[in-house]
């Protein structure tokens, strides 16, 4: 086996701060890696490197094999708001496709939703820009992908369809993610960069963390019997100190590398989580028949749920189904068009929104929490200062001064999550709290939100993380329909997969039905036959019809979550779009009626 990849030497610093120092390792051909690391230690500073896309401090080297294409996919795209889809995935695809009729093209392209290649980038969502550039990064069937967060901005059935291609694809892999199914379905092998060194396993993420946590006691057992040792090295070197320059050399050289190894126990340092909560009575938000929509597209229509204090709920539904208005309409940021929202008079929301806030990037990162509060309760009548608090979060004194301009996009993912939770809500609502946060700390807050006392209202695409923490969904169908799904999200997806198996084997049965049936009419003429000419070019035009229609409703679909349409077409776009499933449910039908006959026609010959 080939190795695809040398990387030699390299470091990376920004001024004092040092991310990594002369890391060297390789990857070989089938290797499938996820590289692990808290924010804002060089994760993304390391892919670049990789990428070309900046170089490495004071020499080192990246090398590929020849001849081997690679894609690489950015955490976030800055495409020119005037290019058009079309224009950005051919050029991804480079000599692999030269038009979007290409096979291979086509079949990518439908699989990520991606109806109208002509749409101009300035038009997309962050969930569409990140589906395009995805399109880009496969098109080109690469031997190498290196991907930076693939699964951010993405809904689920998107990530499935990645996660399974990349499964089942023979490329190699090496990729930056924070989704942990995604990471333990894809990846054989882990990469840690850790206080500027790097260390790789074998495994899974369980493994992972089992194996990092020995490594860690390993090196701090080796750190205690070496500060033992240096107590008795210590007491030699201040015996005679007139006669040190006849002490033997090598242990004098000895005493000074025991003595810097002594002093590096390694602390696993990560955040904690210390927020108090404001009391909640027995009413939190108590919703009657509520209704919004945007323009003539119903986003909630007729909802009524008192939620209760203490439960948590999980909202799920792709992309452009109206979770993140539902949050509004609960926040307060917006008003519904009918139906009430109450709520509870000892009500405090955190709204930690998918966006994020406007940091003013020239502010310190304590003057932007003092500018909240200079002391923070943390609960139980305790309360601590800003500098504290700030500490919990993993911005030690040294970054205190720091200016939010240059903190990382985790860093500031933390900061806002800190503004949130000092504020004591004891009703939060969640907004994709995952994206750009690195696994250390998504396990921390995971364990704080389980034991958070009061209500908690959540939207993330992150199936690990709604499977630990939600007691029951609200599934965003469409339309203004929301269900109450009682169960976890693997719990709901499964009951999807084993309904649509229940339709199938339902319309396998009915076909058998019809078939064992067929000999029993009375008499010939009363019997199934063959398919006159006629009514085989009617079946053949139904097929091309309801291929048609089919192309013609995903492209409705995509047109009404963009977010981009006038009034008036968002009201003929919907007005369509209801022609169109009942144009598809009458055609299916007589093309279902036309398809038993045929069936049965070969029964009718033999009797």
């Amino acid at each position: 086996m080939s190795s695809y990849l040398e990387v030699c030497g390299v470091s990376k610093a920004y001024g004092p701060r040092v991310l990594f120092h002369d890391i060297s390792f390789h990857i070989d051909e089938g290797d499938k890696i996820a590289l692990v690391a808290p924010n804002g230690t060089g994760k993304t500073s390391l892919l670049s490197i990789i990428a070309g896309k900046d170089s490495s401090d004071g020499g080192g080297s990246v090398r590929f094999l020849k001849n081997i294409t690679v894609s690489f996919l950015e955490q976030d795209q800055n495409y020119d708001p005037d290019r058009r889809i079309s224009d950005i995935v051919l050029e991804g695809a480079g000599d692999k496709a030269k038009t979007l009729q290409d096979y291979e093209v086509a079949a990518i392209l439908s699989k990520l939703r991606l109806n109208d290649p002509s749409r101009k980038a300035g038009t997309l969502s962050g969930g569409e820009a990140k589906r395009t550039a995805i399109a880009a990064a496969l098109i080109r069937n690469p031997d190498f992908l290196v991907l930076d967060e693939p699964t951010n901005h993405l809904d689920v059935d998107t990530i499935e369809f990645l996660e399974d291609y990349l499964t089942r694809s023979r490329c190699t892999l090496l990729m930056v993610t924070h989704d942990r199914y995604f990471l333990d379905r894809v990846c054989n092998q882990i990469i840690e960069i850790d206080s500027g060194q790097l260390y790789r396993y074998q495994g899974n993420y369980e493994y992972f963390l089992e194996k990092r946590q020995e490594r860690i006691e390993n090196f701090n057992a080796v750190t205690d019997r070496a500060r033992n040792l240096l107590r008795t090295e210590l007491d030699w070197m201040r015996r005679m100190p007139c006669a040190r320059g006849t002490k033997a050399k090598y242990r004098i050289d000895a005493f000074y590398d025991l003595k810097d190894r002594a002093g590096q126990r390694r602390e696993d340092r990560q955040i904690e989580i210390k927020a108090g909560m404001a009391r909640l009575g027995r009413k939190a938000i108590n919703c009657s028949h509520l209704c919004y929509s945007w323009a003539d597209l119903p986003i909630v229509d007729d909802f009524t749920y008192n939620f209760a204090p203490g439960e948590k709920i999980a909202v799920v539904g792709p992309n452009g189904v109206g979770k993140s208005t539902f949050l509004d309409l609960l926040a307060g940021r917006i008003e519904p068009s009918s139906g009430t929202i109450d709520r509870g008079e000892t009500l405090r929301i955190g709204y930690y929104r998918q966006e994020g806030i406007q940091f003013d990037s020239q502010k310190t990162v304590i003057d932007t929490v003092t500018e909240i509060a200079d002391v923070v309760s943390i609960g139980k009548g305790e309360t601590v200062s800003a500098m504290t608090f700030l500490n919990y979060f993993m911005f030690p004194p040294s970054m205190h001064r720091n200016r939010v301009g240059r903190l990382s996009g985790g860093e500031r993912r933390r900061l806002y999550l800190l503004t949130v939770l000092m504020r004591s809500p004891n009703f939060l609502i969640l907004d994709e709290p995952t994206n750009d946060l690195d696994l250390m700390t998504l396990n921390v807050l995971e364990e704080y939100l389980a034991a958070f006392q009061g209500s908690l209202l959540i939207v993330s695409h992150d199936r690990f993380f709604v499977d630990k923490l939600a007691d029951h969904l609200f599934v965003f169908e469409g339309c203004g329909r929301v269900k109450d799904f009682v169960g976890s999200y693997s719990g709901y997806r499964q009951y999807l997969k084993d309904r649509e198996e229940e339709r199938r084997a339902a319309s396998r049965e009915s076909r058998k039905d019809v078939r064992a049936a067929a000999p029993a009419g009375q008499d010939r003429g009363e019997r199934k036959r063959k398919l006159t000419y006629k009514e085989k070019m009617e079946k053949e035009q139904l097929e091309r019809d309801l291929l048609s229609l089919g192309e013609e409703r995903k492209a409705l679909e995509a047109r009404l979550c963009s977010g981009t349409l006038s009034p008036q077409e968002l009201t003929a776009d919907s007005v369509r779009i209801g022609e169109v499933g009942r144009l598809l449910d009458e055609k299916e039908l007589r093309w279902l009626e036309l398809d038993e006959i045929e069936t049965i026609a070969p029964e009718l010959n033999r009797i």
